[in-house]
């Protein structure tokens, strides 16, 4: 009877003890797997020889709601083994081949976002290592392939000559022994300080997170074929600090070139340039520690030196400089955290001085935000990670708009403005144009006679109040811009105008599929929001049109310089 009852336990167990295998030679560019979001997180390793072994876990399932792919090209000619601890039969429909499945469809979803980037399948977030390169923008991101809710942190990546149109590149850094991949940034190595490369042949240098349950540790990694492939650093962590804070938060790392010296900050009377990376010997890092952020420094990308710390941010860090109204003998430094809280101070190299802060200049979706390094113009332009839904899509996530970021002298002191890139433009289709003061009827019946739409659209408007209450843009019966007079506000969050006595705000709202942004009087306020859905609990998508359901609304309010433009996909 034991014998009998340990057979059934055993027989019971048999999945756990001898997981699911599967082995063939790579002769495909494409593993494509099959997912289901009622399916449980099983271990799913990659084997092969002479390749680093890969560990994720994945909802492969027999009856697949969607499926994700595995660009196998490192893998090709090589006997690849996948071991599951899930269902065999799951395991038993993966299969290779030289195209994604259901690559017809990518980028024609119903709920696919028209102007923002997606990845084609899988979880996205933080936008990583972003970074100008020989003709080309980069962005990394956080990335799960295997499905499209977070887990497996990888680098994704995708080009883009003009930041708008991407092509979607093999991911870059993948989980290994130190952790999952977490956010970083990316350096140009000019000079090659890092060793990395050679003079004619300067390397592109990343540091990045690696997270395990324990701790989360710095590393570098570089590249010697502009960003499309990328080394991991042998001797890495380059830092650990886990012991210095006690706690497990120590991550998100921004690289930096340091300024050309680093005089008394007394007697700094402005920052000055940049140095590593254009001829330069030192190199800052900025790493968000427990409370706030740390400035480490370094000569050689590799050796880091802790500095300084400053209080009051939460992850994802940037540090840069910026002309105040353009004038290049008036320089500030801003400091920005995930949620993009900032301080504007000075800064020496080792240690940022704040002089006003923390102030807000957008809010809603947008999180863990980055800017470009190395932007060959020299503009400091941003772009942020929404954690926006796709209904029954098989990707989640996107960035938004690409910003130009710009520090402007306003009747509250000197202040961060955000405005999407000049690039945008070219997107735009005009619909309707008029400088005539339009009633509230007659600027929402423009709106009603548009409809019809099948992409995205883009709105501009002044909107003039004559009493001093509350009036704003409806979309689907929801407020995507409360302006509240009195209490001076917009969408609860503080705001007035720079003539304090006015009664008019000024309005650019770009509405995707799922997304709508909203610019203030020429980005001196921005916020971003899901899409909000109709009373029938739809969104648009292909078959919605684009204004039925957009209105503006007040007391005896009227609408001048009324513009509207529909928004060419990116994917066309």
């Amino acid at each position: 009877m034991k014998r009998y009852l340990f057979a059934l336990v055993l027989f019971a167990l048999w999945p756990m003890i001898h997981a699911a295998e599967l082995s063939f030679k790579v002769t495909c560019k494409y593993l494509n797997l099959p997912i289901s979001q009622q399916e449980p997180r099983c271990r799913l390793h990659f084997q092969a020889k002479g390749i680093d072994d890969l560990s994720v876990v994945a909802r492969l399932s027999a009856r697949p709601e969607y499926w994700v792919f595995k660009d196998l090209t490192a893998y090709k000619g090589k006997t690849l083994t996948l071991t599951f601890d899930g269902d065999e039969k799951a395991l038993a429909q993966v299969y290779q081949a030289d195209t994604i499945r259901d690559v017809s469809y990518i980028y024609k979803e119903a709920f696919r976002p028209q102007f923002h980037f997606t990845s084609r399948r899988g979880w996205l977030n933080d936008p990583n290592g972003c970074i100008w390169h020989d003709g080309l923008y980069h962005l990394y991101y956080q990335h799960n392939p295997f499905e499209r809710e977070w887990e497996n942190m990888t680098w994704g990546h995708a080009t883009s000559p003009d930041l708008l149109h991407w092509t979607e590149q093999p991911p870059v850094l993948h989980p290994d022994a130190l952790g999952t991949m977490y956010s970083g940034s990316a350096v140009f190595d000019k000079d090659n300080t890092s060793g990395f490369g050679t003079k004619t042949n300067p390397p592109i240098v990343y540091a990045y997170t690696a997270d395990r349950s324990e701790r989360e540790v710095q590393c570098i990694a570089y590249s010697l074929d502009g960003g499309m492939t990328l080394h991991k650093y042998e001797g890495n962590p380059v830092i650990d600090s886990h012991d210095k804070w006690q706690t497990h938060d120590t991550r998100d790392p921004r690289l930096l070139a340091s300024p050309k010296s680093s005089p008394k900050r007394e007697d700094l009377k402005s920052p000055l340039p940049f140095r590593g990376g254009e001829g330069g010997e030192a190199w800052v890092l900025v790493l968000n520690e427990r409370n706030g952020h740390s400035i480490y420094t370094s000569d050689n990308l590799r050796d880091w030196t802790y500095q300084s710390h400053v209080n009051g941010f939460w992850e994802c860090p940037d540090l840069f400089s910026l002309p105040v109204d353009g004038n290049p003998n008036d320089v500030r430094w801003v400091m920005l955290g995930a949620s993009n809280t900032y301080m504007i101070g000075r800064f020496d190299g080792k240690v940022f001085t704040p002089e006003s802060g923390k102030h807000r200049f957008s809010t809603g979706a947008i999180y863990a935000a980055q800017t470009f390094n190395n932007v060959p113009d020299g503009r400091r332009i941003q772009i942020g990670w929404a954690n926006i839904d796709h209904p029954g899509m098989p990707f989640r996530g996107q960035m938004l708009l690409p910003t130009e970021l710009t520090l402007r002298t306003t009747k509250d002191g000197i202040r961060l403005v955000s405005k999407p890139i000049a690039e945008v433009a070219s997107l735009l289709n005009p619909l309707y144009s008029s400088n005539k003061a339009l009633s509230e009827r007659e600027a929402n019946e423009v709106l009603l006679l548009l409809g019809g739409g099948r992409e995205g659209a883009f709105l501009h408007a002044t909107l003039n109040l004559t009493y001093a209450t509350s009036a704003g843009l409806r979309l689907n019966g929801h407020n995507i811009i409360d302006y509240d007079l009195n209490r001076n506000t917009i969408n609860g969050q503080p705001y007035s105008p720079q003539d304090p006595t006015s009664l008019s705000l000024t309005m650019d709202v770009y509405i995707d599929r799922t997304s709508v942004e909203v610019f203030i009087d020429d980005g001196l306020y921005s916020f971003s929001a899901p899409l909000p859905s109709s009373p029938e609990g739809t969104m648009f998508n292909v078959q919605c049109p684009m204004f039925n359901e957009l209105s503006f609304w007040g007391t005896d309010i009227n609408v001048t310089n009324l513009r509207i433009d529909a928004v060419k996909s990116i994917w066309e």
